[in-house]
């Protein structure tokens, strides 16, 4: 059993973000000392520690409370592979995306000619 403190200190989510979870009922509620102070069990350790790595890979709060089944409705494995792919494709999208917008500044950057004329391509280009 540990406290929120050192759960913050251990997985590295602050402790503002650790009451959200557990209002959002992605955490569940723990238990409290006599002094009212939470403390949480290895379960809840290893939980907060899903959601973070989670939020990391970029899924939502709404996918990964699909993930843990916090309605309680645990998903099906191939629920789990739904979710995934639909991220996994929402990712890829965003890679095309971010290529695009790089080929682009790259190619309004080798226009600046870098002096002190207030005469910018890249204002020019970004104007367009």
């Amino acid at each position: 059993m540990i406290t929120i403190g050192k759960l913050s200190q251990e997985t590295g989510v602050k402790i503002e973000t650790i009451r959200f979870y557990e209002k959002e009922g992605l955490m569940p509620k723990p238990s409290r000392k006599a002094s009212g102070h939470r403390i949480y069990n290895l379960s809840q350790v290893k939980q907060l520690g899903f959601i973070k790595r989670g939020r990391e890979l970029g899924f939502s709060l709404a996918d990964i409370r699909e993930l843990i089944g916090a309605e309680n409705n645990p998903p099906s494995c191939n629920d789990v592979f739904t979710l995934t792919d639909r991220h996994l494709a929402s990712i890829k999208a965003k890679i095309i995306d971010l290529r695009k917008l790089e080929k682009r500044l790259s190619l309004i950057a080798k226009e600046c000619r870098q002096n002190d004329d207030p005469c910018c391509p890249i204002i020019d280009a970004l104007s367009e």
